[in-house]
């Protein structure tokens, strides 16, 4: 039962991990964090990510135009593109370690000290790269709350409300963070236990230890 768990547990780990960090980097680059509508012209929409806005018409399509300048850019956006790249790359480290460590990979299977440390290290990463997911999109999330409900702007000034892309990154943070607390749980159960192969050679080397340890009580 406990190597069911165990190697259950590392599955649905490292799957919920990977789906997570895919969310993440369409997070990243999907240009829908903010979305606008315009009540005069209710054909025509507005979406803002963090490399680009664009505007979507029925009759012409999407054009969508890049940032000019980084540091022009509001305090939460440039943050938020750090912390994304951050996010995507500790997901990534994470899932190259944690892969290392599961029990289906037969490379390095008679060390498994190191295949354990190898999934509380991944699993570590995952929640690291988790943290900063959830991080920027909350942050995103807050000051487009805080401007929707500003009094000091006028009614008839459009607001910008909540994007898809702050959904797929919520869902993001929480796979890559359940990801990692089942990476860590199937490393403090039991460990895995040897091939049948390596059974019958551990079996002969206690076979031919007692056999010298015979002799050698017989020479004494």
């Amino acid at each position: 039962m406990a190597l069911v768990f165990r190697t259950v547990a590392q599955l649905a780990g490292i799957s919920l991990s990977l789906l997570g960090w895919v969310l993440s980097c369409l997070t990243n680059y999907l240009p829908h964090w903010k979305n606008l509508n315009l009540e005069l012209n209710e054909m025509e929409n507005w979406t803002m990510g963090l490399w680009q806005t664009c505007v979507i018409q029925e009759e012409v399509g999407t054009q969508c135009k890049d940032f000019d300048s980084f540091l022009a850019l509001p305090a939460e956006l440039r943050i938020s593109r750090i912390l994304m790249f951050l996010s995507n790359g500790l997901g990534f480290l994470g899932l190259l370690l944690s892969g290392f460590g599961l029990d289906c990979l037969k490379i390095g299977e008679r060390r498994q000290d190191l295949k354990k440390r190898l999934l509380i290290l991944g699993g570590v990463l995952f929640w690291t790269s988790g943290i900063t997911a959830l991080a920027p999109v909350s942050w995103v999330a807050y000051m487009t709350v805080q401007e929707f409900w500003d009094e000091a702007v006028p009614e008839i000034v459009p607001r910008w409300e909540f994007g898809e892309a702050l959904f797929v990154g919520w869902f993001a943070g929480c796979f890559l963070l359940l990801g990692g607390c089942l990476l860590h749980c199937a490393a403090c159960s039991s460990r895995a236990p040897l091939a049948s192969g390596h059974y019958a050679v551990a079996e002969m080397r206690d076979h031919c230890q007692k056999l010298e340890m015979k002799s050698t009580n017989l020479k004494t």
